[in-house]
């Protein structure tokens, strides 16, 4: 199965459309309104243009849009972007609806197809710095779009149905609570052309798979703490992985200096030495803290199929298979040099092996820390940092 990278970078940007600035949407007057929204899309390093702005402060369309991101050699043709119900709030706007065009690409023999997406209650602050938590950053209350769908000739290589996201905007001192996925998606793996990884699939049975994914967490931009308390990949019959993490320091400061960065960066002709924005994007990244992370897997026969064409492939049962993984894991955490660590991680796998239900990777360390110090830690001696971070290893448990 082929997906062109052209193709899956126009998918991203037909997704990241409506997160546009799209404040001068309000101005009374259309060249006001092209003027005010191409100044603001140049300062994020984002041209946009139309051919045409009808209707009046309250319902609009914006005409056969295209959108080209710095360092994009051509513009994403999106069709007509229509705003309706837009009030005034506390000095900014609030569209009850944004809508998008159904949308169709092709790249040779791939076809991305997107229905509608849909914005409701998206509040558009009226100025530059905007008295709000967020600052004139553009919030909504929910976004759906009913159907994603990725065609290579004339099979349907993926699709994802009823995917939704919702917002509720910081307030009184509280965190921008945020919270998503989607209901069904659809892979077929039958497409995969590498012969290793057709006979693997073919062998697990998995041509055709099913899942869902969810995602929720919360900022508070006052101090820049950042969780994701749930990021969630379930693959029916097979297992749900799952990543989560906590951060500090994601300010808006943070913010605004990472988009004047990449604003530079982008502005580079190509070929053009990046090594001093390099070292700047290492700045900023020292301003972040790390709190914690974990990784999750939670099996739902997917292990046992895994042993079972392993040892196939060497001629060994699974449980051979299990035991000698089991006798490798302690050599292989040795080189750490951390000896409750490795008697963990031995248990765990041992315990996870024997009856595979769940193993889980966390890193807690008692205090934050700040990246400058695990980038140095991972330079100077990598095996301190699971001491550092505070890395456990658990299995089989809720």
């Amino acid at each position: 199965m082929t997906i062109h990278g052209p193709s899956l970078r126009k998918l991203a940007l037909s997704t990241f459309l409506l997160s546009l600035p799209l404040n001068s949407a309000f101005a009374q007057d259309a060249t006001a309104v092209a003027e005010r929204l191409k100044a603001s899309l140049a300062a994020q390093s984002v041209d946009i243009s139309w051919t045409g702005v009808t209707g009046n402060a309250s319902s609009m369309i914006l005409e056969s849009v295209s959108i080209k991101p710095a360092g994009e050699k051509d513009s994403l043709s999106v069709g007509n972007v229509t705003l309706e119900n837009v009030t005034e709030s506390n000095g900014d706007y609030v569209a009850g609806t944004v809508r998008t065009e159904a949308y169709t690409q092709r790249e040779k023999d791939t076809e991305i197809t997107i229905s509608p997406i849909v914005f409701h209650d998206m509040t558009i602050p009226a100025a530059e710095g905007a008295a709000t938590p967020l600052g004139s950053l553009m919030l909504y209350k929910s976004a759906e779009v009913d159907n994603v769908t990725v065609k290579v000739g004339d099979k349907t290589a993926f699709s994802m149905e009823q995917t939704r996201f919702d917002i509720t905007p910081p307030a009184d001192g509280a965190a921008m609570q945020f919270s998503g996925g989607a209901k069904k998606f659809d892979a077929d793996l039958t497409m995969v052309e590498d012969p290793k990884s057709k006979a693997a699939i073919e062998a697990l049975g998995y041509q055709t798979i099913t899942g869902s994914f969810r995602t929720e967490g919360s900022w508070q931009p006052s101090d820049g703490k950042l969780e994701m308390s749930k990021n969630e990949i379930t693959v029916d019959n097979a297992a749900t992985f799952g990543i989560t993490f906590s951060l500090g320091g994601y300010t808006m400061d943070f913010l605004k200096s990472l988009q004047e960065m990449q604003k530079k960066m982008a502005e580079q002709p190509e070929g053009a030495d990046n090594s001093a924005q390099g070292m700047v994007m290492l700045g900023l990244l020292q301003q972040l803290s790390f709190n914690s992370a974990s990784i999750r897997l939670d099996d739902d026969s997917l292990t046992n199929k895994v042993l079972a064409y392993v040892g196939k492939q060497q001629g060994m049962s699974a449980k051979d298979i299990a035991n000698q993984a089991k006798a490798i894991v302690p050599f292989g955490m040795a080189q750490l040099n951390n000896p409750e660590l490795t008697a963990q991680v031995s248990t765990a796998v041992g315990k996870y092996l024997d009856d595979p239900k769940s193993l889980q990777i966390s890193a807690v360390p008692p205090a934050p820390v700040p990246f400058a110090l695990i980038m140095a830690g991972a330079m100077a001696n990598p095996a301190d940092l699971t001491k550092t971070l505070g890395v456990t290893v658990k299995a089989n448990e809720d």
